[in-house]
């Protein structure tokens, strides 16, 4: 039995499999530049966060229909459920799909068909956070928002993803305060490939109560400072991190020094698919790679229920907690 644990950091595009990214091209007529799975799975070797993306987005013309939405939700939750994930907070990017003509509805609507059965299939309760694209205008961002609203009883928060570099938090100040108007919750990336600023910028401008990697930080002591202080959660994705470089090894990530500073982290797959692992699969490479103790592991596991945004449900919260602290470590950890 693995862990039980959250997933905060977890693009539901970044889990389509080759296998079913070919089933949903069969089934929508549409013609892939790739010959096979394998042919297909070559291709997920990236230079940077950039050449990850040009994939990512290329990959997305199969998902059309609602049913193509769930059927990608029920894979990823099937396979996070075997992993030990108790709790799953999904990012989506509806601007990705309205740029080719699948309307927010099918998006919200198909992703719910899954989520809304996940308790009773899987045994995983589910957020969803709805991302604005940053490499898009702010403009595109408020009009995504708006009409976004008919669904917010199904949206838990907002979030900001997409290519770093050259798009600082500050460009989308008027939506975050549209979106904490709405009631909405509040991430962002920063971090990643971003400078340090971007997540006091995250923090301050758009009023963040989570930072999406954040590993950057560690540039800047007086920001960690902050961090420790404010109880900051940083969903890091080390798996991720090697694939798209922003470090070299994942024996050099700085996930014990982060835990040593006080930083309040948590470990998650980003985009699994793409990147070599769910969020088992990261437990278990920080472990054997960079010896993180037990002590270490349920720490984490911990962190990534008290990061969560289960405000509205503390006993379901407490309940999680109480099975990690419960937990007893076999031969694998995952």
């Amino acid at each position: 039995m693995p862990l039980p644990k959250a997933e905060l950091h977890l693009h539901i595009e970044g889990t389509l499999e080759p296998e079913l990214a070919f089933e949903l091209a069969a089934r929508n007529g549409v013609t892939l530049p790739y010959a096979d799975t394998d042919e297909l799975r070559k291709a997920y070797q990236f230079e940077d966060l950039q050449s990850f993306l040009n994939l990512y987005y290329e990959l997305m013309a199969v998902l059309r229909s609602e049913q193509d939405f769930a059927d990608l939700a029920d894979a990823y939750l099937a396979r996070a459920a075997a992993q030990g994930v108790r709790h799953a907070e999904i990012f989506f990017d509806p601007q990705a799909h309205l740029a080719r003509g699948v309307p927010m509805v099918t998006v919200v609507e198909g992703l719910w068909r899954a989520l809304g059965r996940s308790e009773q299939n899987h045994g995983v309760s589910t957020r969803l956070i709805m991302c604005f694209l940053r490499d898009l205008s702010a403009e595109s961002a408020l009009l995504t928002l708006e009409m976004a609203e008919p669904y917010l009883d199904r949206i838990t928060g907002v979030g900001l993803d997409s290519a770093e570099v050259g798009h600082p938090p500050v460009k989308f100040r008027e939506v975050y305060e549209a979106a904490a108007a709405l009631g909405l919750r509040r991430v962002a990336h920063a971090g990643e490939e971003g400078p340090p600023e971007y997540i006091t910028e995250a923090l301050d401008v758009l009023g963040v109560e989570r930072v999406d990697h954040g590993l950057r930080c560690m540039e800047d002591p007086a920001l960690v400072q902050r961090l420790v202080r404010e109880r900051i959660p940083l969903t890091l994705c080390p798996l991720s991190n090697v694939r798209l470089r922003t470090v070299d090894t994942l024996a050099g990530h700085p996930l014990p020094a982060m835990l040593d500073a006080g930083l309040l982290c948590t470990v998650n797959s980003d985009d699994p698919a793409y990147f070599g692992g769910y969020a088992g699969d990261n437990f278990a490479a920080v472990h054997q790679t960079l010896g993180l103790t037990e002590d270490r592991l349920r720490e984490l596991a911990r962190n990534s229920f008290l990061a969560s945004f289960l405000e509205d449900d503390e006993e379901r919260r407490a309940r999680y907690i109480a099975e990690v602290d419960a937990y007893e470590f076999g031969d694998a950890v995952s």
